[in-house]
């Protein structure tokens, strides 16, 4: 089976590789020579655990090809995913110019039938869109040409992302033919065989999928952190809350960590852009507003608990120390992430920030340049702390050696935003110890 994934970002590179990987030849297209060129070479543009080789065995097993012409191989393929990049305008809307431009590209060159298939995360009547956009450019043309379009969100977690590709909860796809459901349905064939689920539904209902999954999970951060917030105020452990809620299976225990704000690529845009759909349709997401505020404020608390601790003194000339720059660990990401923010408070407010991050010191130099010291290792960097803030849980900071942090610091102060440091512990080396909802 020969499939074009166009888009070698996140998802579309992703997709690529483990869709060869269960022997479809994929040709994964992308505007950017350069990047083209990177990953011809075996250069992978993105961090992910466990992509650099599956790219690279599929490349040399002949299943994995790249190119910068969709037009030159359009016509090879039974399927055309595309994954471009869908960033938010201003008002929180998705931006579809690089979606349509793909549909307007397929509709000039296409000579027989395809499936056409949105793997970006698109609104809701994206697909007609995507259709509406091939029949015209085909019209144009003066030929009637069949062809589909159907819709496959994507649902993978970044860090984890081969993993979920390949063992899924589950596979969504909206598609409004039968013939469209037969080409996917052997696309995804190998997925069934070993019992996932692949829900076929109407596409309308498949782009909404996406958009709600996404969202329930950024209201449940939003929610613990907020009852976090009061259980300080009223002197209750949300460790402990937590534990008590989670037990409820009508609740269940994942996305009920508290912590300081959530970040990537995925809630922060597709909650605007859920947002903005009801605005459009004359309906107000109430709820999803307030997870917004909610996750804002909670991306300054360590902020506001490092003034805290210093009791109104002016926090100009301290030294200030990161661990953590990424949204969450196992990837470089740094899109809305908590440390941006943090950055930008600090600096503001006169400090010397000396900044860690085991995979994202890269990608922070590209985005902030000099604002912070970019240090060699954790230890390094709390050097004559003032104070030392937690803000991405990579499992190398999780067990540190407290008695020569200790001996670094000017001041033995941790703000932990992901709350993995152990309370007595900390006590026992006379650290002043702060964490979210105690």
């Amino acid at each position: 089976m020969n499939i074009a994934i166009v888009g070698t970002g996140y998802v579309g590179l992703v997709s690529g590789a483990c869709f060869a990987e269960t022997g479809v030849n994929v040709t994964c297209v992308d505007v950017d020579a350069a990047k083209i060129e990177r990953l011809k070479q075996g250069d992978i543009p993105i961090y992910e655990p466990g992509l650099d080789q599956l790219v690279m065995k599929n490349v040399k097993a002949g299943r994995l090809n790249f190119t910068t012409d969709l037009a030159s191989v359009l016509n090879d393929q039974e399927i055309i995913f595309s994954a471009v990049g869908t960033p938010p305008d201003e008002d929180g809307s998705a931006d579809l110019k690089y979606v349509l431009q793909v549909a307007r590209t397929i509709g000039q060159n296409m000579t027989k039938y395809l499936v056409v298939v949105t793997k970006s995360t698109v609104p809701v009547g994206t697909a007609r869109k995507v259709h509406d956009t091939i029949a015209e450019e085909l019209a144009k043309r003066g030929v009637d040409i069949p062809f589909d379009v159907a819709s496959n969100p994507e649902f993978l977690k970044e860090g984890n992302a081969i993993k979920d590709f390949m063992s899924p909860d589950r596979v969504v796809v909206g598609v409004d033919s039968e013939k469209a459901k037969k080409a996917l349905s052997r696309l995804y064939k190998p997925f069934m065989m070993n019992n996932f689920r692949v829900i076929f539904m109407d596409i309308p209902s498949a782009e909404m999928t996406k958009y709600a999954a996404n969202s329930m999970l950024a209201t449940r951060i939003s929610f613990m952190n907020d009852i976090a917030n009061l259980c300080e105020l009223v002197g209750a452990d949300v460790n402990m809350v937590r534990a008590g809620i989670g037990s409820d299976t009508r609740i269940g225990r994942k996305f009920l960590y508290a912590g300081c704000g959530y970040g990537g690529s995925c809630f922060p845009k597709d909650v605007k852009a859920l947002i903005k759909t009801a605005d459009q349709n004359g309906y107000s997401m109430q709820v999803l507003k307030a997870v917004e505020q909610v996750n804002e404020y909670q991306k300054t608390i360590l902020f506001e608990k490092l003034k805290k601790a210093y009791k109104g003194e002016s926090l100009k000339g301290k030294t200030v120390a990161m661990w953590g720059l990424s949204f969450k660990p196992e990837t470089d990401d740094m899109r809305e992430s908590t440390a941006l923010v943090m950055i930008d408070k600090l600096a503001e407010a006169g400090c010397t920030i000396r900044a860690y991050d085991p995979i994202a010191m890269d990608e922070c130099k590209r985005r902030v340049g000099d604002k912070v010291i970019y240090c060699r290792d954790m230890y390094d960097a709390v050097l004559d702390a003032d104070a030392l803030l937690l803000l991405t849980e990579w499992k190398e900071f999780r067990l540190p050696t407290w008695g020569v942090i200790k001996k670094a610091m000017r001041r033995p102060l941790v703000i932990d935003g992901r709350n993995i440091f152990d309370t007595e512990e900390l006590e026992e080396y006379e650290f002043e110890y702060h964490c979210i909802g105690k």
